[in-house]
């Protein structure tokens, strides 16, 4: 179970009618995902292009990486410590490779990692995907961006410049 939470929070994990949501590029087809379940909060995995984290409570001790049409997968359950908060960062590359399309073979990769945790705001830890960007088109307040890259010559700083003008309301 999450909060309710919009894909332009984060633009990679999502929360509604109690499930958290990973929003992937590709339209339909296999992705790469691994999970790591952790007792404590570990650092983020260095080569991602985007990373975004969100929390969540589960009252059956059981957090389970299914498809949208699917059985589980075999994976472990995110929820180590039994029943309660947790919190999930969400790792993503890829996403930019084949967006909206039908892939044949996974062309998207996922790191899920989690440790039990009490609530906190939705957290965007690295931003550097044009999908993300995409999907953030409309930002939140209480999404907070942790990057220190704001030069205009990034594709961070570009993108914060971005969300800057939109908030204006200044489209162009």
């Amino acid at each position: 179970m999450a909060d309710d939470l919009g894909a332009s929070r984060t633009g990679l994990v999502c929360a509604t009618a109690g499930a958290v949501q990973v929003i992937t590029g590709i339209h339909t087809g296999d992705v790469h995902v691994t999970v790591e379940p952790h007792s404590q909060p570990p650092e983020p995995a260095p080569g991602w292009e985007e990373i975004a984290e969100i929390s969540c409570h589960s009252p059956s001790g059981d957090i389970l990486v299914t498809h949208y049409m699917d059985d589980p997968a075999d994976l472990p359950s995110l929820a180590s410590q039994g029943p309660g908060s947790y919190r999930l960062r969400v790792h993503a590359r890829g996403r930019d490779l084949a967006t909206g399309q039908t892939v044949d073979e996974a062309v998207e990769s996922y790191l899920i990692q989690s440790w039990p945790a009490g609530h906190h705001d939705a957290l965007v830890v690295k931003a550097s995907d044009a999908y993300g960007i995409y999907r953030r088109a409309k930002p939140t307040r209480d999404t907070i961006v942790i990057d220190h890259e704001d030069s205009p010559d990034t594709q961070s700083g570009r993108e914060r410049d971005i969300l800057r003008r939109a908030e204006r309301g200044d489209y162009s």
